[in-house]
């Protein structure tokens, strides 16, 4: 890395709160990356390659859903992504692509509320993203997505876990061998009052042992499909039929109505006193 000129100050950063993510960014994609890359494929592909006014990923992460969506439409892609660690690897793949995909993506380096975005999109995605978010975050988020799409636009939910689970679970994510080391990891889930304790527990292996440990523990909260519909459509958000796949949600932004027209039957007249 070249020095800083003499002549350049660095102003430290302003207070934050910890990313919640500094940990699982170094291993999310290696231990997740091919998985998730045909879900997303499957999950919005076709609404993606339709899209022409633009596509806003919400919480994009380290990318999957922008990256697709630059490669499937010609449309703007908007991402919004608050946490700094996985927003680092989204700008490092970004700045890797050619020049005129890189010149049609917007990263918002804070919520979807902060942006204040306006019908920017007639897709927009939440993957792998509700889930995170308590129910009145989850709620507020829906108002801040009519606003960013035009009417008519289409909104695919990856919904999150629709119950507490029964007993805590583990699921064990393949390890992943990158040069002499090897990464690996488990998720384990339990319940706890209303929440989801979601810890995931990583490690990395050499030819002589575990070389590093690493735990991060993330909350999650449940909600059913009709719960999540029942909340869009209090933001002017319609069903659309059902996708292939339960894991989504798919919805359209209801179009405005038309305020009467003053010389229309049933309108008030032109020059009536009110």
């Amino acid at each position: 890395m070249p020095p800083f000129p003499q002549d350049v100050t660095v102003d430290p950063p302003g207070p934050e709160s910890r990313d919640a993510y500094e940990v699982s960014a170094e291993f999310y994609d290696i231990l997740q990356a091919d998985q998730d890359r045909a879900r997303v494929h499957r999950f919005y592909g076709r609404d993606v390659r339709a899209a022409r006014r633009g596509v806003l990923d919400v919480g994009a992460g380290t990318g999957r859903v922008t990256l697709m969506s630059l490669a499937e439409s010609r449309a703007p892609v908007h991402a919004v992504e608050p946490a700094r660690s996985m927003r680092s690897l989204l700008m490092t793949r970004l700045a890797a692509l050619p020049v005129d995909m890189r010149t049609r993506v917007t990263v918002h380096p804070h919520g979807l509320d902060e942006a204040a975005l306006r019908a920017v999109a007639d897709v927009a995605i939440c993957h792998n993203t509700i889930g995170c978010l308590p129910p009145a975050s989850r709620r507020a988020l829906w108002s801040a997505v009519a606003r960013a799409l035009v009417p008519g636009g289409v909104l695919l939910v990856h919904l999150p876990p629709d119950r507490l689970p029964r007993a805590e679970s583990t699921h064990v994510l393949p390890a992943q061998k990158v040069g002499e080391h090897v990464y690996g990891g488990r998720m384990v889930m339990s319940a706890d009052a209303d929440r989801i304790r979601t810890r995931f527990d990583y490690w990395v292996r050499g030819a002589k042992g575990v070389l590093r440990e690493y735990t991060e523990t993330f909350w999650m909260w449940p909600a059913s499909r009709a719960e999540v519909a029942g909340e869009l459509a209090g933001s002017g958000f319609v069903p659309l039929p059902e996708r292939a796949d339960p894991a989504v949600l798919a919805v359209r932004l209801g179009r405005a109505r038309r305020a009467p027209r003053a010389d229309r039957p049933g309108g008030v007249r032109r020059g009536a006193r009110l």
